[in-house]
């Protein structure tokens, strides 16, 4: 494996930083004292300068107004949007309009694809199922009726439904095959109720009573959704690998300036252990995040398939995130949950980050299925 990133991809890192770089993580309400949503919408103004700067359409192929690069990139965008917390849908935005790409009827990708980039529609994806436990697609049901498409169900935890204009919706069929209606946001038959995450951000739990939607709304190629949560499942980790780095980041800042009995608390042996510790789970974060995007954005023939890798990359990513704010809290004292600080809000969203990835033993046995059926040799 050669993990040197190319040029292209570089300039998207350097686009990001400047973008994501003077945005404040406690722009918004602390969670912590908010009994409701932090705020009605996501960042519209952070939302214009991703679309300027052309992040909104990196995945997208040129002659759809993209700059037609990989989840690497993606990932590598998404790592610097979680250090400051971004408050917009740049992961469901950029993974459905993918799937859109990829696997959409020529009608459905000049409806959405090009105002898709420029930002002007807005893409969010249901990924959770009905319980936040169960197969997404398993949540809703699709049957055709002669020229229409009818969809009954519940999904929840959406994320940014309140404010995005379509929403991909797996579901399965009457044969056992798993779709994806893109929806259009409002649509009849379709209801939401607003739901609260960890992080104090607006979800949608999303009914579905006898919506219709035609032909060209419904993809219907077999790996079309495993591919899409594939990438959805994958940016997660880069969140998590990202908001990882800045927590630590900011742990090294505070016990370089803390000290006890004269002497900084870095300096201490119990601290630097600790955080030497951490440092080891965000390396194999890193390294597994991206051994996981690069079998999505080649397709690579492997000793497992992609589901391995990215099983792997969920695992460290899960637990790792979760060691590395625990430990910043310990760290930081009673600082640490001074609401005045922004600790506390990355604690938040790596819990939330955590609940949407699942636990790590469920990701363990995903792999050892794997390992039955593929034997290493």
């Amino acid at each position: 494996m050669d993990f040197t990133f190319t040029e292209e991809q570089q300039a998207a890192v350097e686009a990001a930083k400047a973008v994501f770089g003077p945005v404040a993580p406690d722009s918004v309400p602390s969670p912590a004292l908010t009994p409701g949503a932090v705020a009605d919408d996501f960042d519209r103004a952070l939302w214009s300068k991703l679309a300027d700067a052309d992040l909104l359409s990196l995945l997208l192929a040129p002659e759809h107004g993209g700059a037609g690069l990989d989840a690497i990139a993606l990932c590598l965008v998404l790592r610097e949007s979680a250090k400051a917390l971004a408050r917009v849908p740049l992961l469901e935005h950029t993974a459905t309009a993918v799937a859109v790409q990829a696997y959409g009827s020529d009608e459905l990708k000049e409806q959405i694809l090009p105002r898709a980039a420029r930002g002007e529609l807005v893409l969010t994806a249901a990924s959770a199922g009905r319980t936040g436990h169960d197969p997404a697609q398993l949540a809703v049901s699709a049957r055709r009726d002669t020229n229409t498409w009818i969809l009954d169900g519940t999904q929840t935890g959406v994320p940014w439904a309140h404010n995005a204009d379509h929403i991909a919706v797996p579901a399965h069929t009457p044969q056992g095959r798993t779709v994806i209606a893109v929806l259009p946001h409002p649509h009849e038959g379709l209801s939401l109720a607003e739901q609260i995450s960890t992080t104090g951000e607006r979800l949608g739990e999303l009914h579905l009573d006898s919506v219709r939607l035609d032909p060209h709304q419904i993809i219907e190629t077999d790996e079309a959704w495993d591919r899409l949560h594939q990438l959805l499942t994958t940016g997660t980790c880069a969140l998590a690998l990202g908001l990882g780095e800045r927590v630590l980041r900011m742990t090294g800042d505070y016990t370089s300036k803390r000290e006890q009995f004269g002497y900084p608390v870095a300096t201490f042996q119990a601290v630097a252990v600790q955080a030497a510790d951490r440092y080891i789970d965000l390396r194999a974060m890193e390294a597994t995040l991206w051994q996981a995007a690069w079998r999505i954005s080649t397709q690579a023939d492997g000793a497992l398939p992609t589901a391995g890798d990215i099983a792997v990359a969920k695992i460290w990513a899960s637990e790792g995130v979760r060691r590395v704010v625990q430990t910043a809290q310990h760290l930081h004292g009673g600082f640490g949950a001074d609401t005045d600080y922004p600790l506390h809000r990355y604690h938040a969203w790596a819990k939330q980050l955590e609940l949407s990835l699942g636990p790590a033993a469920a990701h363990e046995e995903t792999l050892g299925d794997l390992l039955a059926a593929h034997p290493l040799g």
